[in-house]
């Protein structure tokens, strides 16, 4: 391991990933660390799901009903891109795109009064859901 770098990062948020890519695109010795076992800092996606229940320190196991804890990545806070954005921009120059996936969000949930729904995405999923009030 090099023990001379330019410049030493710590965490694995969103901010210091690009911040570390930019750097070493720019020819500088970059030397990135984080204390938890996952990347992402607080908008990590943990997976699998027994690593959620040992981050809150729930007691036990999932439920044999969500099957598989592999199939699950739950954002500690959701994220989503827009296509043409400057997020996206800095993360073609930085080149990770090469370890990414895009992918149309399918659907999304929500956890509220022990209860999981589905987050409208159409006027009438939101005319039909208990989630938000008539106004809204």
């Amino acid at each position: 391991m090099n023990e001379e770098y330019d410049v030493i990062m710590l965490g694995t948020g969103l901010t210091e990933c690009i911040l570390s890519g930019i750097m070493s695109v720019n020819g500088k010795k970059v030397l990135h660390m984080d204390r938890n076992p996952y990347c992402g800092g607080e908008s990590a996606s943990i997976t699998p799901l027994e690593d959620l229940y040992k981050r809150f320190k729930i007691p036990g196991s999932p439920p044999e009903s969500m099957e598989r804890g592999r199939d699950w990545n739950v954002d500690l806070i959701p994220k989503f891109l827009m296509a043409n954005g400057q997020l996206v921009k800095m993360l073609l120059y930085t080149e990770v795109t090469r370890y990414l996936d895009f992918k149309v969000t399918e659907g999304s949930f929500v956890y509220k009064g022990e209860k999981i729904y589905k987050v409208p995405s159409t006027e009438a999923e939101a005319l039909a859901s208990s989630l938000m009030g008539l106004f809204e």
